[in-house]
């Protein structure tokens, strides 16, 4: 069964930095897209970054470029999701997905376009 852990949430100041990491099992993770949502309180489910099955990465928020940087290390199962310049509206709960079915290998922006999802890690940015 694909399961997805997501790890490395934690509280830090703005301007700061912080890695998130998206173990999968289950699953040859290289087969398929794997993207990064996050959802602040009181706000809908919107998408962060993705990384496609071929390596190429898309960026889904205008607010996170040049910031964020998606990565996946394949003999590792993980994905990685690297924040810098942090600001506090970007805290919020970080998921990460894959869409499964014969899609699985390429990105979308919609959360309603992902079956599979972990359970989350906060990230806090705040002085």
């Amino acid at each position: 069964q694909l399961q997805l852990v997501e790890s490395g949430g934690g509280s830090v100041q703005p301007g700061g930095s912080l890695r998130l990491s998206c173990a999968v099992s289950g699953a040859t993770s290289d087969y398929h897209a794997i993207a990064w949502f996050r959802q602040a309180p009181g706000k809908e489910r919107e998408g962060v970054s993705c990384i496609h099955s071929t390596g190429v990465s898309t960026t889904l928020a205008d607010s996170v470029k040049g910031r964020f940087t998606i990565s996946r290390d394949n003999a590792k199962n993980t994905v990685y999701l690297e924040m810098s310049s942090l600001k506090p509206e970007d805290t919020a709960v970080y998921y990460c997905a894959i869409r499964g079915g014969f899609l699985t290998r390429y990105c979308a922006g919609s959360p309603s376009s992902y079956n599979f999802w972990g359970q989350g890690t906060l990230v806090t940015v705040s002085s």
